[in-house]
């Protein structure tokens, strides 16, 4: 039976290599290939690859543009500089990595299936690749995928996690199958309140019993149009850092909600418990608190619908500009669940604001485009602040909102530096 590795080459060399590293090699050739003794070589645990061997190159492993950020490598998480975002559609190479668990390496797609099962399910079914995409109509949607901590650096007092800046969005093409029409092939029961998602990801304790993230949405989301299972992103297999095969994808939600590698969800007639759904993780204060305050579980919400929010991708900051010569502005916005009503710029620290061309989405949950043009008075130093307005009226803060202890839905007004003269 043919295999399928992965949609990347050097993923499923990198795999190869670590299968067979041991088998090839003896601890006196690890030693000399290391110009240093291995102390405590006898101890190695079977089959583990010590990591001056292994592959800590994101951007050969995932095909990634080198000027992403690495944050973690175990887990891998990558963020994307704002100035790389500047497409209308997030291409692979430029999108953000946010994992919580260890990638699989070996992924058959001949033998990949997918469980829907539950306490709130008529019937449990399993679907093998072949099944999702022939028997059900397949759809395309362009989604906005946002991580829940994305401005977190912004936060004081610091909160712990990734200290995202601004780039760990994306808004890519994703092509399958819509959610609800799966689990109508089933049948799910009046008391189905939420579903959870289940992946072959490995927790980094590699403890088979422990799932390093299993999260879902409310039963409503699960069935809205544009929550898919998806198997394309941007008309190719997933990349396997975004989740090939198989990924659950809910815009508008914390990217957390979408799970990669999806082998099972989970129809629920409660809120969903699995892994990183527990307090404080994905939760905000249900009640604004002041900054460094300690805030018990039972007093945190789950967060449901992204802020408003927008993203200025040209220039990058620092551009430098001739005096009398416009600056071309553009970049992006987005607003969860609803959509962008108005896009706004200010050089002069948010006194004053001038309205940019905002594009409409290309469907609903998808970013939107805006840009304008800026005549700066005298040379000098000045920062372009972008300002969004979502459809129910709601404008970014121009500081840091909502402190929370997990730096959360940071939606502060994006900023940029420019130098005219």
């Amino acid at each position: 039976m043919k295999k399928h590795i992965a949609s990347n080459p050097s993923i499923k060399q990198a795999s190869n290599g670590r299968r067979n590293f041991l088998k090839k090699s003896s601890l006196a050739a690890l030693a000399a290939s290391l110009g240093f003794e291995i102390v405590h070589a006898a101890k190695l645990p079977s089959n583990y690859v010590p990591l001056a061997f292994q592959d800590s190159d994101p951007f050969k492993l995932f095909n990634k543009n080198k000027e992403l950020i690495v944050l973690n490598n175990k887990p891998w998480n990558l963020e994307t500089p704002p100035h790389l975002l500047d497409d209308k559609i997030t291409p692979a190479d430029k999108m953000f990595v946010r994992n919580n668990g260890l990638i699989p390496e070996n992924v058959d797609v001949n033998t990949w299936t997918l469980t829907v099962d539950g306490e709130s399910v008529s019937q449990t079914k399993t679907y093998s690749l072949a099944d999702l995409k022939s028997k059900f109509k397949n759809y395309t949607y362009q989604l906005t995928l946002e991580c829940g901590g994305n401005g977190r650096s912004e936060f004081f007092p610091p909160a712990s996690g990734n200290q995202w800046k601004v780039g760990a969005v994306s808004c890519a093409n994703w092509t399958g199958i819509r959610l609800k029409d799966l689990l109508q092939d089933i049948g799910i029961k009046p008391d189905a309140v939420y579903i959870g998602y289940h992946s072959a990801d490995s927790h980094l304790s590699n403890d088979p019993n422990k799932e390093p993230i299993s999260r879902g949405v409310p039963i409503a989301k699960a069935l809205q149009d544009e929550t898919l299972i998806a198997f394309e992103m941007n008309g190719s297999p997933i990349p396997i850092a975004h989740g090939f095969p198989l990924r659950l994808v809910a815009g508008g939600f914390p990217a957390s909600a979408s799970g990669k590698w999806l082998n099972r969800i989970s129809v629920r007639n409660i809120v969903h418990d699995g892994a990183k759904m527990e307090a404080p993780s994905y939760r905000v204060p249900c009640n604004p608190v002041a900054p460094g305050t300690e805030v018990s579980n039972e007093d945190m919400c789950i967060i449901e619908s992204m802020p408003v929010k927008s993203l200025i991708t040209n220039p990058k900051s620092g551009a430098m500009i001739p005096m009398n010569k416009k600056l071309e502005v553009r970049g992006h916005a987005w607003a969860g669940e609803l959509e962008v009503k108005k896009v706004q710029v200010s050089i002069d620290f948010g006194a004053t604001w001038q309205d940019c061309q905002l594009d409409p989405p290309v469907n609903r949950l998808a970013w939107q485009h805006f840009k304008t043009s800026l005549n700066f008075p005298k040379d000098g130093y000045y920062e372009v602040w972008a300002k969004a307005t979502d459809s129910n009226g709601k404008s970014q803060p121009m500081l840091v909102p909502g402190w929370n202890p997990k730096g959360y839905l940071n939606n502060a007004c994006h900023r940029i530096a420019v130098k005219v003269g």
